[in-house]
């Protein structure tokens, strides 16, 4: 492991009277083979703060930030970000993220205890050039599994943001959590609710797009489903997980709202995911309001508003996000004619790939089908056939401005709107897009679009 180190943080080991440990994730990941971009760059060692500092400047490191309550000093140097620790125990209020007492202490098996999983508690000799494995991680690596190293039961009371870490980190390695294991997260799915809303969507995110940390099969798939069995997708996501056993139609689903969901988002494009797995959520809502689930794409696109408020999802995404949800029944039984749909696309041409990405997810989920759905296979042909006709597909390519129409007598507040209008007619061709012809147009219909 030693030769996949930078070469200054060998020396800095090499300065320190203490053994330096490389710990957690880059341990975990260089014994199971799994290789990523940018590796964790976790280190500790049995020294206080103050010497370490000392000896990370003299060696050319820069200290950004220094947390003496907890022994944390996050550092960078040489194009690498690193976080040191000192050896250390924590003490816990039950689902506290941050512990209310560290007791600083010499000894690697009480620091390792602190922890939370096995696999991230093997540690490195960077000096010595020698793994140490106080509790049994390596045996967990080897066979991909995942314990706690304590009591489940207690190692998730104390920190309720392992249950997400336990989702999250399975789906990235696929490692297998024990039983015992998932029974732990069960029994403290409620302190989910003690985390900050911003962590809970970092996990959640970093869940949905597990597949890209290490390419493990299956990723986003594994890392939903371990949360449904926790009960924390209930938690977080209750909308949706109320969707459990809500039957849908035979001949078009051959799962439940929530398993189809969650097949969704693990079947979908990376840029979509979180409007997969939230597409149907407007279902559960619909049933038990008026039985039956006519019109949940537009209530779906409020509840989405509602719940990336509440994780604090980033604006643009969360406002794309609701919008693909209101989108994506549209024309799903292939029965619109070619010129609503050529309307449709000039008036949603912003969100068209990805809603295309969004609908093929949603087929596929259906019944594991991963042909091309059929309202993609039209309305990516309708397009196709708009841009061999050479028609404006956007306001900005049509051949007027609207100080052209605004000069020919248009209402300067009704410029947008007729701007629109005239795309709109466009992709029907009832107006070419020559300058002249549009302004006639526009002017023969009095500027009421």
């Amino acid at each position: 492991m030693k030769k996949t180190l930078p070469e200054n943080l060998i020396y800095l080991a090499e300065k320190c009277p203490y053994p330096l440990y490389v710990v957690g994730g880059r341990c975990r990941d260089f014994l199971a083979g799994l290789k990523c971009e940018k590796p964790d760059n976790d280190i500790c060692a049995p020294a206080d703060t103050d010497d370490f500092i000392a000896r990370a400047e003299a060696a050319g490191f820069t200290v950004n930030a220094v947390y003496k309550n907890t022994g944390t000093v996050k550092f960078t140097g040489f194009g690498e970000d690193y976080e040191f620790t000192c050896f250390r125990s924590d003490e816990y209020v039950r689902g506290a993220h941050r512990p209310v007492k560290t007791y600083f202490t010499d000894d690697i098996t009480l620091d390792a205890k602190r922890r939370d999983f096995k696999c991230n508690a093997v540690y490195y000799d960077i000096s010595g050039g020698q793994f140490v494995d106080p509790l049994g991680g390596i045996a967990d690596i080897n066979a991909k599994r995942m314990t706690t190293v304590d009591g489940a039961r207690k190692v998730f009371g104390e920190d309720g943001l392992r249950l997400m870490r336990l989702a999250r980190i399975a789906a990235q390695t696929g490692f297998t959590p024990s039983e015992e294991c998932i029974e732990g997260a069960r029994e403290n799915d409620g302190l989910i609710t003690d985390v900050a809303p911003e962590r809970i969507y970092a996990e959640l995110n970093a869940i949905l797009h597990a597949d890209e940390k290490y390419g493990a099969e299956h990723a986003v798939y594994r890392g939903l489903d371990i949360l449904r069995k926790t009960r924390v997708l209930a938690r977080i996501l209750g909308e949706l997980a109320a969707g459990e056993g809500m039957l849908q139609r035979a001949d078009f689903h051959k799962y439940d709202v929530l398993e189809h969901s969650v097949r969704a988002a693990a079947y979908a494009d990376k840029r979509v995911r979180l409007a997969a797995l939230l597409h149907d959520v407007g279902k559960p809502y619909c049933m038990n309001t008026f039985g039956k689930y006519h019109g949940h794409d537009e209530w779906g696109e409020a509840i989405a508003r509602d719940i990336c408020l509440r994780l604090c999802v980033p604006k643009k995404l969360a406002e794309r996000t609701a919008t693909l949800i209101k989108l994506h029944m549209y024309d799903l039984d292939c029965r619109a004619g070619e010129n609503k749909v050529r309307r449709f696309i000039v008036r949603n041409y912003e969100y068209f790939d990805d809603l295309m990405l969004l609908k093929q997810a949603d087929f596929s989920a259906c019944k594991d089908d991963f042909s091309p759905a059929p309202t993609v296979v039209k309305m990516r042909g309708v397009l196709e056939k708009m841009r061999e006709e050479g028609l404006p597909l956007t306001v900005k390519e049509l051949a007027v401005r609207g100080d052209e129409l605004i000069a020919a007598g248009c209402p300067k507040e009704l410029t947008a709107a007729c701007l629109k209008g005239l795309l709109l007619n466009c992709a029907i061709k009832n107006v070419e897009n020559v300058n002249d012809k549009l302004v006639k147009y526009a002017a023969k219909v009095a500027f009421t679009f």
